[in-house]
This record gives C-alpha cells, sequence and structure tokens, in this order.
C-alpha cells in the first residue's frame, strides 16, 4: 500500500456510492443540484453540483474546497455565496460561465454535517485509528468517483480549486489522485518544516495533522507527485498563515522537478499582493490557468 495513504489512518471499505436528488434550480447562469451522497457509509454528505445551463456535456469538471475560516455554517455553501475573503461573483457562477461544472461537499463538521466540533472529530477519530483529513480526503475522492459516473461529466478533465483549508485539500487530493489533471491552489502553500520554525502551527485548526507524516514526507515530497500535471500555486505576500520562506523553498523544488519531468512551463507559483484572501490578480491569474490547462 501507498505509504501516504497508509498514513491517512484507517479509512470506510468502498462501496457503490448512491445520489438523491433533494433539489434543482435554475440560478442566473447555472442550474444548481442539491444532493444527498452515501461515499462513506457512516454519514450521509449534502453536495452542490452547478451545471451550466448552455449545452448538454459532456462538460470539464471542476471540485470545489470549500475554506475553514473558523465559520463553521459556510461549508460547501461557499461555492454558491462566496466568502469574505473570496471575490465575486462565485466561484460556482465564474465555474460555469467558463463552461465547466463544478461541484462541492459539506466537510466533516462543517454547514450540514455540522454538530460534532472540529476538536471532538479530531479526538473521535484518533481513539478510533482514523485520521480527519484522511477521511476529508477520502469523502472528496468519492465524491469524484461519483461525478464519474454521471454522463454530464468529461472524466478526462478534472480540476481541483480551493482556498486556505481547500487549498490544502486541492494539493492533496492531486497528489493522491492522478484522476486530477489541474491543480489550483489559493493560500494553501504551506511547507511543514518552516511553519514549525515560524512558530506558525497554532495560526491552523487540527484538520490537516497526520499523526507521523513527518517522519515520512515533507510537503515537498508529497507535492512533487504531482509532477509532471499542471499546477498554479498562489499566495498573498502578506499571508503569515503561509510563511514566505516556505513558499519558496517549495516553489524551488518543484520548478527543478517540473524542469526535470520536462514540463517546466506546468508549474505557475504565484506570489500576489495581499494577506490570506483571494484577490482579483489572483482570480485573473487562475481563471487564465484553468482556460490554458483544462
Amino acid at each position: 500500500m501507498d505509504k501516504l495513504q497508509a498514513l491517512l489512518g484507517d479509512l470506510p471499505a468502498d462501496r457503490p456510492v448512491t445520489a438523491t436528488l433533494l433539489n434543482q434550480e435554475e440560478r442566473e447562469g447555472y442550474r444548481l443540484e442539491s444532493l444527498l451522497l452515501d461515499l462513506n457509509g457512516i454519514e450521509s454528505v449534502p453536495a452542490y453540483v452547478a451545471t451550466p445551463l448552455q449545452g448538454n456535456g459532456p462538460f470539464p469538471l471542476v471540485v470545489f474546497n470549500h475554506s475553514h475560516g473558523g465559520n463553521y455554517t459556510n461549508g460547501r455553501k461557499e461555492l454558491i455565496h462566496s466568502s469574505s475573503y473570496l471575490q465575486q461573483p462565485s466561484f460556482a457562477t465564474t465555474l460555469t460561465d467558463m463552461g465547466y461544472c463544478v461541484c462541492c461537499i459539506d466537510m466533516w463538521g462543517f454547514n450540514e454535517r455540522g454538530g460534532k466540533t472540529e476538536s471532538e472529530l479530531v479526538k473521535e477519530m484518533l481513539w478510533q485509528g482514523q485520521v480527519l483529513w484522511g477521511m476529508m480526503l477520502y469523502d472528496n475522492r468519492r465524491l469524484v468517483d461519483y461525478m464519474c459516473q454521471r454522463e454530464d461529466i468529461d472524466a478526462s478533465r478534472i480540476a481541483t480549486i480551493g482556498m486556505s483549508m481547500g487549498g490544502l485539500m486541492a494539493w492533496w487530493m492531486a497528489a493522491l489522485d492522478e484522476r486530477i489533471q489541474v491543480t489550483v491552489d489559493i493560500c494553501g502553500q504551506v511547507d511543514a518544516h518552516t511553519l514549525i520554525a515560524k512558530r506558525g502551527l497554532d495560526h491552523h485548526g487540527f484538520y490537516s495533522y497526520v499523526p507521523g507524516l513527518l517522519k515520512h514526507f515533507t510537503t515537498l515530497d508529497i507535492q512533487k507527485r504531482i509532477v509532471p500535471r499542471p499546477r498554479m500555486s498562489i499566495t498573498g505576500q502578506n499571508d503569515r498563515m503561509c510563511p514566505i520562506e516556505g513558499v519558496e523553498h517549495l516553489a524551488k523544488g518543484l520548478l527543478e522537478a517540473y524542469q526535470e519531468a520536462g514540463h517546466p512551463e506546468h508549474w505557475q507559483p504565484v506570489i500576489a499582493g495581499g494577506g490570506h484572501m483571494e484577490t482579483l490578480e489572483m482570480r485573473m491569474a487562475w481563471q487564465l490557468f484553468l482556460a490554458e490547462h483544462l
């Protein structure tokens, strides 16, 4: 078994994904499905799927990963309403306007999966040999399984994008799942060893800490697994949650890896203005990148 996968704890046994359509409505420019998915056999997972009103597909797919922001009531609603630190219009509007289908689930503890706090989930799962981050990644990969079954999806063209926790999710997903062809992470380029050296651990929640990880992997080791697939990593120059020394260390190592693979143009690090937020500069950059590679 893949060592990185093994570190993510005891995961549910794979089973066929079933979906219940709860609601379908037309929004401005897109059709929004509200679904309840059985991804893990433990609890149902609420999901949004937004498809363009124009055309029947099959559409390229973008998996949107919602952020954390300490706002446990937001979850997948971020896809359609954005957040204070994200640009308008919403990702649902922007991505469907570009001709993509976009999907998003509530992560463990968020929105309609709330009721248990993040710290409660971490403690309970650790006792049971599970890792919260592993369980989050598992659900997201099963979401991709479901989306790839749909006739309106082009399973050969899949991207993932997110901000902060969603940015971490994007590059972890791509590192674990080769179906992810294009990766965009916004304000999620965190080098673990730099974060420790900079005393930055408490700027982040408990969700992404994987027991034993640094005994076997550096952050660069994990991210190199994405090479040579196209990846854009965007960081604000004043974002203290992503120490700039770590961002630059990863950028240097990844440039070398992409050069060795013969695709240096597939690695696009962007250091933009601002802090822990998506600026207009960032939005323009990732839209161009997706348009080129997806």
